[in-house]
């Protein structure tokens, strides 16, 4: 591990025993519970109130009520290397933020307006922050840190160019979080491997330790030299290499070992109403947009292009 701060120890957040919380919907209501993982039970989820329920048929909710969802740029080296030709995008890390009303749960569907051409996956992990948090040290940051998720961090690309600095509604549109299905502690973070599926084939995947350019522990103490995190807020750590557009019909999923496995199914809708009227600046598709959303095929991996031409060969639409 080669990220600024490194580890002096193994934080107490990622050494075991591993702990999963997960928050289903039963009945129409929201109930936590936990995965059991050992004895005849194992692979349940075990209700706060003691019920036990086949944890892979449950319906389930972001694990997540946040106050503010910050996202990194780029924090990973081969997504620094696509995007920018250099191991290292910045001096230091820059942010975006989403609104809570992008969150969606495990198995939901990802919506893509009919007037949008392109809409990108990013796998990632999610840090969620524990209590109150402001003015720490990286060292100290650890402390501070509930636990992690994975996450999808789709954008619709076609408003690159209207909202590059914000972002707002590249990466802020509805259903474009899916995270979950629970958050766990007692991983080491570091040891783990990224995974993201399209159809079921690899589009993208890294080693986090290794890729890794600034732990969540900077990121944590950077941000909140300023910005007070609360408990239930949410850092999104970046995406490797190849982040590319899907379309209707494709189920896009990531995971991350030891953390466990993000899904939803791209889903087409109408374009807005308010858009055939001409409010506000329509989708594009100009060279500034497909340079994000095609990105730079000489610069990934050629099994990443190839699986994921196949996997949009095989889609049902």
């Amino acid at each position: 591990m080669n990220f600024e701060f490194p580890l002096k120890a193994i934080p107490s957040i990622m050494r075991g025993p591993r702990v999963e919380r997960r928050r289903a919907l039963i009945g129409g209501s929201a109930f936590w519970g936990t995965l059991v993982e050992e004895g005849e039970d194992a692979g349940l989820l075990r209700l706060d109130d003691g019920r036990l329920i086949d944890a892979d048929k449950a319906t389930y909710l972001p694990p997540v009520t946040p106050s503010k969802i910050i996202a990194v740029h780029i924090s990973y080296s081969s997504r620094s290397v696509e995007t920018r030709n250099k191991p290292k995008p910045t001096e230091s890390p820059t942010y975006f933020t989403k609104p809570t009303t992008s969150l969606n749960g495990h198995g939901g569907q990802i919506l893509k307006p009919a007037d949008c051409q392109y809409l990108n996956y990013e796998g990632e992990y999610a840090v969620v922050i524990s209590r109150t948090c402001r003015n720490v040290t990286p060292d100290e940051a650890w402390d501070y840190i509930e636990g992690f998720c994975p996450a999808l961090d789709m954008g619709l690309q076609d408003f690159r160019d209207t909202d590059q600095g914000s972002m707002l509604r590249v990466k802020g549109a509805d259903t474009l979080l899916p995270i979950g299905p629970g958050i766990v502690r007692g991983v080491n973070l570091f040891e783990q491997t990224l995974r993201t599926y399209v159809n079921g084939r690899v589009v993208q995947e890294a080693h986090i330790g290794d890729e890794t350019i600034w732990g969540p522990h900077y990121v944590i103490a950077d941000i909140a030299r300023h910005i007070t995190l609360l408990p239930g807020d949410v850092i999104l750590m970046g995406t490797p290499c190849h982040s590319r557009s899907v379309d209707p019909g494709h189920l896009v999923e990531c995971e991350i070992t030891g953390l466990g496995r993000i899904a939803g199914t791209v889903t087409a809708i109408d374009a807005p109403r308010a858009a055939a009227l001409g409010v506000g600046h329509a989708p594009t598709d100009t060279p500034e947009v497909r340079r994000v959303a095609l990105g730079f095929d000489e610069r990934v991996p050629e099994h990443f292009k190839v699986n994921l031409r196949m996997a949009k060969q095989e889609s049902p639409q």
